[in-house]
């Protein structure tokens, strides 16, 4: 019996992010045994006529497409939506992300408005990241055809259940606990109020207190002012024993990053928010969590249950800072670890988009 094909119409890594990292997870997984895939890469808006060629001679089964949250990246999604449908193509939609919504009922004209309204009714179904996404498409997509595949944590970043419990030991010796910001550098994801708290923690220690918190940083930067903000900050407020930058980490260097700290912290109100990757990257670490009640966070992150989510936007640091310091730490740290075996393996988010390709397909 001859395999059914999926063509992928996606931002394939690079640049890597959670975006581009997600898609070549499932891409390069056991679907390459059970189906024929081909990609399709759209991460270069300058190759969208030679992208829209390729679509219209593929002749698979299923197209699995990742929308963008922008309005020039949504033109692009329309093109390529109507394409589809003029040919009566099969298409899944997969958002990664939580601004969707916003994107089409303020953001664009109303004759765009009206295009994506009538793209997606013509659509198999769409995937969200939780269930608090599924409103993005309320009344836009039938109920049943909108399904929840949470995001993953990809095996070479969920360590051991040996380092795991060593961890667990290890952590009731260690006198300072490591704080870790592992995101891109967006103001909106909230790296200055990390920075805030590295300062509080400065400021204690001079007035005779020990030292207590480390306060990690890595990522990139895409914006020239946000990283002349950072280093600015670090050496006018004298941080540099309190804050250390590490750069864009992969491989090794990330997954040491992850077992050596603590507390993972991302307060996060960036409005293309979806469900941060690097939370559940520190959940399956043994790391107590610092989030805020935004996008699909809610849906991983509970309040005293597995970490702290903070929903008050007044003196973000100062209240953090405090309540850092009351973290039952054993106790979060096993509950992410249960819960991220539990949900969100690489194996398991495989497995439910190969459920429901096949689903949709026959």
């Amino acid at each position: 019996m001859d395999k059914k094909k999926i063509c992928f119409i996606a931002q394939f890594p690079p640049p890597l992010h959670g975006l581009s990292k997600a898609v070549d997870t499932l891409y390069n997984s056991k679907l390459l045994n059970k189906f024929t895939l081909e990609k399709i890469n759209i991460a270069d808006n300058k190759k969208i006529l030679m992208n829209l060629l390729l679509i219209y001679k593929s002749n698979a089964d299923l197209f699995y497409f990742t929308i963008s949250q922008t309005r020039l990246g949504n033109l692009r999604d329309l093109l390529i939506l109507n394409l589809l449908n003029i040919q009566h193509k099969k298409c899944l939609i997969h958002l990664h992300g939580g601004y969707y919504r916003k994107l089409i009922d303020n953001d664009i004209p109303k004759w765009q408005r009206k295009a994506n309204i009538k793209a997606l009714k013509n659509l198999e179904g769409t995937i969200v990241l939780g269930e608090s996404l599924k409103s993005i498409f309320k009344d836009l997509i039938p109920d049943n055809k909108i399904y929840v595949v949470p995001n993953c944590v990809d095996n070479e970043y969920l360590m051991s259940d040996k380092e795991f419990d060593l961890k667990i030991i290890d952590m009731k010796k260690k006198k300072i606990k490591h704080i870790l910001y592992l995101s891109n550098f967006i103001a909106s994801k909230g790296y200055p109020e990390v920075l805030r708290m590295a300062a509080i923690e400065k400021n204690r220690c001079q007035l005779g207190k020990e030292k207590e918190f480390h306060f990690d940083f890595a990522g990139a930067f895409f914006d020239k002012n946000e990283e002349k903000f950072f280093f600015s900050y670090i050496r006018e407020n004298k941080l540099e024993d309190y804050v250390t930058y590490h750069g864009i980490v992969t491989g090794d260097r990330k997954r040491q990053l992850l077992h050596d700290s603590d507390i993972f912290i991302l307060l996060t109100r960036y409005p293309n928010e979806g469900q941060p990757i690097s939370i559940l990257e520190a959940m399956g670490n043994g790391l107590a969590v610092i989030t805020t009640d935004h996008a699909g966070i809610p849906d991983i992150v509970r309040e005293n249950i597995n970490g702290i989510v903070i929903k008050n936007k007044k003196d973000i640091a100062e209240n953090v800072y405090k309540r850092m310091k009351q973290i039952e730490y054993k106790q979060f740290a096993n509950n992410n670890r249960k819960s991220v075996l539990k949900k969100y393996t690489q194996d398991i988010y495989v497995n439910n988009i190969y459920d429901l390709f096949l689903q949709i397909i026959k």
